[in-house]
């Protein structure tokens, strides 16, 4: 049986990647209305891009598309218009202030040693009414609790093997990653309107080999009852 039909005939929550569609798509048609016939294009940030966004499937509802990571990929992103080597926590002038009508930062948040920094700087981008759509992992459930507290070392062992490539394995701080604390930053940030949601997401994240897919497929039917123990949290937040 197909790894994604095993996760499905458990009741598992619907995948991330759905969540992240939905929002996106709506931010969207928020941005296209906001136009109001001025032609202007909508404009979008894939914050932490990597080598493949969510944000391609809606290229061509996408004036500008922009992608930014604390590194250069190291191969062509041509669905991207530009790209822009930046540290989101780091200094807000990367971006003129009001750029986009959208954000996208998906599993960044974890990996951020100043999360209200970046949060800040995400905010500052945005345009009055612009969307961030954010993802990233729940400190509340259990097995990434435990993920998240392990010395850096063994940590970075951990990665390699849940990991599709040692090119995602980046260093976890995890400063910032309960529901909780979540909506009260990006609130301190300037955000509105800021919805959470969790899913189980660990045995489609740790679906590399059998025994992490296992493993991840009982992370997630442990946390199903329990929403706010949910491995993955998809944040939706407006300027």
């Amino acid at each position: 049986m197909r790894r994604e039909a095993i996760i499905e005939r458990l009741g598992v929550t619907p995948p991330v990647a759905t969540l992240v569609r939905s929002a996106l798509d709506g931010a969207i048609a928020d941005a296209e209305a906001r136009r109001d016939g001025s032609g202007r294009p909508v404009t979008a940030l894939d914050a932490g891009c990597g080598r493949v966004s969510q944000l391609q499937a809606f290229r061509p509802r996408i004036g500008r598309l922009v992608g930014a990571d604390i590194h250069t990929p190291d191969a062509p992103l041509p669905h991207l218009d530009e790209f822009a080597v930046v540290d989101i926590c780091g200094p807000a002038d990367a971006f003129e202030p009001g750029s986009f009508d959208l954000i996208l930062s998906s599993f960044t948040l974890e990996h951020f040693a100043a999360p209200r920094a970046a949060m800040a700087n995400l905010r500052s981008w945005l345009a009055p009414g612009g969307v961030l759509v954010a993802t990233t992992v729940n400190r509340r459930h259990p097995f990434v609790g435990a993920y998240l507290g392990l010395p850096a070392g063994l940590r970075r062992c951990v990665q390699r093997l849940v990991k599709s490539t040692a090119a995602d394995a980046h260093p976890l701080v995890g400063a910032c990653n309960d529901p909780a604390t979540i909506a009260a930053a990006l609130e301190a940030s300037g955000f509105s309107d800021v919805r959470l949601q969790t899913v189980g997401h660990l045995a489609r994240a740790w679906g590399r080999t059998w025994p992490t897919f296992a493993l991840g497929l009982a992370g997630d039917v442990i946390a199903q009852r329990a929403p706010s123990r949910r491995s993955t949290i998809v944040a939706v937040a407006r300027a």
